[in-house]
């Protein structure tokens, strides 16, 4: 059996690669004779420029940037094409995994490490971005990420506001007069897997605010400054940011890249998968297995199991997803092209207990999928 292997990372707990070399390994254990390969994958967070890289033989490049909340953080990004194209992840620069729980504030947080990404990519003659844009600790709507790009944001009386989505509301005039010009010769796509529109109820701030350490006043605060920003760009620059699909990605870094780099939104998993060639390998699989750190509803919205159940469907292949936790309501993922859903862990336990053992619980829920497969080939039943 030729088995093709493609799962994202378990966020907090083990990368897309990692998770890869474990399927495979509980595979091996059941079907010694089975040939296995793999694709590590990410849908536009954490673990889309290792999947890129990966996948086109690329290279890794380290620039020290600002962090989210002003500090020094050293960030990865990636270059392929021979040089000329990049792809950068939001989060390695400007991610929630970069601020402590106790210091969690999107009035404050910063996307203009990503701006500087962007700029050392444009500077090193790079003329194609993509841009993942998930892992968001920032609620500004993109402006520190322009704001590194050499667009200023001034208040009423002519003076630069600072960092965050609390300076929002101060904005009185956009000067785009000094913003990078290697932004007019290049070709920017957003990688996400969200579709939210900047402001409202399913807006940036109402549905992402809060796991960034928004309370009840500063979702209104943060939400009425994106608002504001909408307001400001439309009027000035002629672009309505405020309904595009996914410009609440990232706390409106989504709306930031539109505005300012003219940037395009794709799906992260389907620019994944198009680089490593996954519809030329999935032709040549019996199987196809997949599988996130959590699997619910949501799911079916752009996450990396949908995407590879979606394209393999297009040739007949069967698609399991094991992944660390599998929520009450995956029944509707049945229809999208996904043939088992199961969960990792094999008894109750904590979440700092199944992140400990997930090596071992992705090897054993794999060995028991394809164990249960031979049955009928081991026993003669029916198949």
């Amino acid at each position: 059996m030729r088995i093709l292997i493609v799962p994202d990372s378990y966020k907090g707990s083990l990368s897309s690669k990692e998770v890869a070399d474990c399927m495979e390994q509980g595979v091996l254990e059941a079907m010694p004779e089975a040939i296995v390969r793999k694709i590590p994958i990410a849908d536009g967070g954490e673990g889309t420029v290792e999947a890129m890289i990966s996948a086109l033989n690329g290279e890794y490049r380290e620039l020290e940037v600002v962090g989210p909340l002003g500090d020094p953080v050293t960030a990865v990004y990636g270059v392929y094409d021979k040089g000329r194209a990049a792809v950068i992840e939001m989060a390695a620069a400007s991610g929630l995994t970069l601020v402590p729980k106790e210091k969690l504030n999107p009035m404050v947080t910063t996307t203009y490490g990503t701006g500087q990404l962007i700029k050392e990519a444009l500077e090193n003659g790079c003329r194609r971005l993509v841009i993942g844009i998930g892992g968001s600790a920032t609620n500004d709507g993109g402006i520190g990420m322009a704001q590194a790009l050499g667009v200023k944001f001034l208040d009423a009386g002519g003076e630069e506001i600072g960092f965050g989505g609390g300076e929002l509301h101060r904005i009185a005039t956009i000067d785009i007069s000094g913003i990078h010009p290697g932004i007019a010769g290049c070709m920017a796509t957003i990688a996400s897997d969200v579709t939210n529109p900047l402001c409202g109820d399913r807006g940036a701030s109402r549905v992402f605010g809060p796991q960034k350490g928004a309370t009840p006043e500063m979702v209104e605060q943060l939400d009425s400054g994106l608002k504001h920003l909408a307001e400001i760009i439309r009027e000035q620059l002629g672009i309505d940011i405020a309904e595009a699909a996914g410009a609440g990605a990232a706390g409106g870094l989504g709306a930031g890249l539109i505005a300012f780099l003219n940037a395009d939104m794709a799906k992260g998993i389907d620019i994944v998968l198009e680089a490593a060639r996954f519809d030329e390998m999935v032709q040549a699989a019996d199987l196809v297995i997949t599988g996130e750190g959590r699997t619910d509803a949501q799911t079916a919205f752009g996450k990396t199991p949908a995407g590879v159940a979606k394209l393999a469907k297009k040739y007949n292949k069967p698609v399991i997803c094991v992944s660390g936790g599998v929520a009450a309501d995956v029944r509707d993922l049945y229809s999208i092209g996904l043939d088992v859903v199961i969960g990792a862990t094999q008894s109750p336990m904590t979440l700092d207990e199944a992140i400990h053992n997930a090596e071992a619980n992705i090897r054993h829920a794999v060995a028991s999928v394809i164990r249960a497969m031979r049955i009928p080939q081991k026993y003669g039943a029916p198949q």
